[in-house]
């Protein structure tokens, strides 16, 4: 596939200063680019590469300002990285959409229903009830278990499960190795030191434009559902525990997990390894560093949470301080002691 500069320049509202009718025909970085390639400049610490790059072309800001010659073809949008981002969206979808139909072998119940522009992979299965929506791409080996309803313009990457009764949106995303709506870690303490299985019998909801990263887990809910909020990201390797609720556009990276029946707000945002226990809530705009550990609900919006057992940045980065200086401390208190 090949576009003009002028042409992405017009897909991104762009302006273009050079050559528009250049042929380009792949994406690299900025670094890394050769003739025929389009890459882009966000950060001004890579702006070494823009005067010494090969990328046919480079989108840059309205307000940059070159310091010195450069040989490459401009295209100048508002926000370079959301002008790349749109471009990156514009090509995927071209190549996805190059899947269709069914692949063999692959089952879906005769009581389910797809959309037009659907494409089913190899081994992919399909149970009874479902209703999956248009332009929905299930890769091979998905399983989609009873009364699962799937919106429009969803991807489903290899090996995904949905387990029976899962919701899923519009313009959702959900890469390989995820499972989607497994039993909660409900179990009741005996008398005896055993356990009790407590049915999970609830299911999971994904509003719209969610994406799921590789070999994440979310729980069904116990009673009534899990709920992922619109706009919701989440990285890999996330565990999202049974009843839990989380506002819409939160942000969580890899390796972070939030306990049963825990709400979060809109716009938080949970660094990697960061923890959060159960049935507590998190304000809207909390963000909780890497490794930190929620223990107790933040209730005032747009605090940032850092350390272990987490509390307010500010006052762990003075006792951290404080910390950081125990030995030369110890040596002084010595010192005294020798002295008295």
């Amino acid at each position: 596939m090949e576009f003009t500069i002028d042409q992405i320049a017009q897909l991104l509202d762009g302006n273009v200063e050079g050559d528009g009718s250049i042929k380009i025909n792949r994406l690299e970085k900025i670094q890394e680019g050769t003739v025929g390639s389009i890459g882009f400049l966000s950060n001004l610490k890579y702006e070494q590469y823009l005067y010494t790059t090969q990328c046919s072309a480079i989108i840059v800001s309205n307000d940059f300002t070159p310091q010195k010659e450069i040989q490459t073809t401009l295209i100048r949008v508002k926000d370079p990285y959301t002008g790349f981002t749109k471009l990156l969206e514009a090509y995927k979808e071209i190549t996805t959409s190059e899947l269709i139909g069914t692949e063999t072998p692959s089952h879906m119940h005769e009581s389910s229903t797809i959309g037009k522009n659907f494409f089913r992979g190899a081994f992919s299965y399909i149970g009874k009830g479902c209703s999956i929506g248009t332009n929905v791409k299930i890769h091979p080996q998905v399983y989609i278990g009873d009364q699962v309803t799937i919106g429009d313009n969803c991807v489903l990457y290899p090996g995904v499960k949905l387990y029976p009764g899962t919701i899923i949106g519009n313009h959702c995303e959900i890469h390989a190795g995820s499972v989607i709506g497994s039993d909660g870690f409900g179990f009741a303490p005996q008398e005896d030191g055993t356990y009790k299985n407590i049915p999970q019998l609830g299911n999971v909801i994904l509003e719209d434009h969610v994406s799921i990263g590789a070999n994440t887990t979310i729980d069904c809910a116990t009673m009534g559902s899990t709920r992922i909020g619109k706009g919701v990201k989440i990285d890999n390797q996330v565990q999202i525990a049974h009843n839990v609720i989380l506002g819409e556009n939160t942000v969580i990276a890899s390796q972070a997990g939030v306990a049963g029946s825990t709400t979060l707000g809109k716009n938080c945002i949970l660094a990697g390894k960061s923890a959060v226990v159960g049935h507590i809530q998190l304000a809207d705009r909390t963000t909780v560093g890497g490794n930190t550990g929620v223990m107790k609900s933040i209730t005032e919006p747009g605090q940032t949470i850092f350390g272990y057992i987490g509390f307010d940045i500010k006052a762990f980065l003075k006792s951290y301080t404080i910390f950081k200086k125990l030995p030369i401390l110890q040596d002084k208190l010595r010192e005294l002691e020798k002295k008295l």
